[in-house]
């Protein structure tokens, strides 16, 4: 769904790619045995190789390997049976070593693919062009003291994959897709948590424009931009920066820029060297790795489910719409708990509640599913209740908040305050009779076509029953008994 600009000149195509870094999920850095909790106190997690101690030698986690060679599998591209770490030379106060270990001409994975569903129904395939390993460097901290910079090296040495896309995209949305499709395959394969907010992934956003059907535009390069919605705002801003510059007269300049989530605008950080500036050499205290088909083979046994395959399911074997099946597979948990929730019971009552009714109310209190009080085998007992017609639909939404607040299971509640749906029908009978007797005008009002008063007489045996009337057999002995 490419999205064309409209600028003094005429219309303006959009060309987006993204280089995501995705930190690896792993008990240790790439190269040493340092710790990887995030929120410690700075350079606490640390060793002598993060801090480039004279003499200290990296040693490659296998772990991160594998990690890597998983998400290769999940986005359906190739993986190399040979790769190799290289140095990459640049100076800044947070990089000890002066280099950072990457991947360059050879990296572990190379081409594959992402599907991404867009608001208009349609469906894009956007192409991988690469994931490499590489080391994460420091952080330079400014906010700390109005005149000196200080360095936390916790981050130093932490394993990333940096996942290169093809300049496939032609707009924030596409681009955004992009990216939360992404984040959702490795939150299901378990590589990567996206923890956006923690730096966990991050995304840097090439950005050009040019006319339809011309050569690609010269691209700026928006780095570390940390969240969905910065994404799209950057590339918004950015394109309409550039249509402007070309359109009076200023040529787009290769450059690295950094957005300003304050001022919501990019602003240049410095020009954009080409990768040979890095001066890539084979970092000679690392062996070109190689990969066993066995473990590849391994691996992929191991794959879950991935987002495409669980939505088609839901929609297919569950029979969910595809709103809702791209609502439940968002997340990999909240998918868990739904397959839960649904297990051996109506799927689509089992997604209205679990959608509706939990996602609701946890947004409302600004909770997160782990901080749910109502388990998904809870909930599942809620709907047994309904299924069986124990309690009625509008008793269930009582029951349910009780349950949000105290954490009791449904059948508790509904046992402790006598809330069991009545469904015998000479219970049922007596309640009707008695609101007939007493609303005689209304009878002969209806019974001359007045059929909008069926309503009232329902409503009244609800309230006679206390809401616990079955309302099918309700409505049912009604009709019977008014058409008389």
């Amino acid at each position: 769904m490419a999205q064309l600009l409209q600028g003094e000149t005429g219309q303006w195509e959009l060309v987006i790619g993204l280089e995501v870094h995705a930190q690896i999920t792993a008990q240790s850095k790439l190269f040493s045995g340092a710790p990887t909790t995030f929120g410690a106190a700075p350079n606490t997690q640390v060793s002598f190789v993060d801090a480039a101690m004279p003499g200290m030698l990296p040693v490659l986690n296998e772990k991160c390997v594998e990690q890597a060679v998983r998400t290769g599998l999940g986005l359906n591209a190739v993986i190399h049976k040979v790769s190799v770490f290289e140095r990459k030379n640049y100076f800044y106060a947070d990089l000890p070593q002066g280099y950072q270990i990457s991947q360059f001409l050879h990296p572990i994975v190379g081409k594959g693919e992402i599907e991404v569903d867009l608001s208009d129904g349609s469906v894009k395939k956007i192409g991988v062009t690469r994931l490499h390993l590489e080391q994460d460097a420091g952080k330079s901290l400014h906010d700390q003291h109005p005149t000196k910079s200080f360095v936390d090296l916790n981050r130093s040495g932490c394993a990333l994959m940096e996942i290169v896309s093809e300049p496939d995209m032609r707009s924030a949305e596409e681009a955004t897709a992009y990216l939360s499709k992404l984040r959702m395959i490795l939150q299901y394969l378990g590589t990567c948590n996206g923890n956006m907010d923690e730096g966990s992934m991050r995304a840097d956003v090439n950005i050009s424009v040019r006319k339809p059907g011309d050569e690609l535009g010269t691209r700026c390069e928006i780095k570390n931009v940390n969240s969905l919605k910065a994404v799209q705002a950057a590339i918004e801003y950015e394109s309409r920066r550039q249509i402007e510059s070309i359109e009076s007269g200023e040529p787009i300049t290769q450059q690295t820029r950094l957005w300003d989530p304050a001022k919501m605008e990019t602003r240049p950080m410095r020009s954009k060297e080409e990768a040979h500036d890095y001066r890539y050499f084979p970092d000679p205290d690392l062996l070109p790795l190689e990969l066993d088909e066995g473990l590849i083979e391994k691996i992929r046994a191991t794959l879950p489910e991935l987002p495409d395959e669980k939505k088609h399911r839901l929609i297919e074997t569950m029979g969910l719409s595809i709103y809702d099946a791209g609502v439940l597979i968002a997340e990999r948990r909240r998918a868990d708990y739904f397959e839960i929730v649904a297990k051996n019971r109506d799927a689509k009552l089992a997604a209205n509640w679990v959608i509706n009714e939990l996602l609701g109310l946890l947004n409302k209190n600004g909770q997160t599913l782990e901080e749910s009080p109502v388990s998904a085998q809870q909930l599942g007992g809620l709907i047994d209740l309904i299924s069986d017609q124990t309690i009625s639909g509008k008793i269930a939404k009582d029951v349910f908040a009780e349950m949000f607040e105290t954490g009791k299971n449904a059948s508790d509640i509904v046992e402790e305050k006598g809330m069991k749906q009545v469904t015998d029908t000479g219970a049922i009978e007596k309640i009707i009779d008695e609101v007939i007797a007493e609303n005689p005008d209304n009878v002969t009002a209806y019974r001359s076509g007045k059929d909008k008063l069926f309503g009232f007489f329902v409503g009244q045996v609800m309230k006679k029953s206390q809401g616990k009337a079955n309302p099918a057999t309700v409505n049912e002995l009604l009709k019977s008994k008014l058409g008389q």
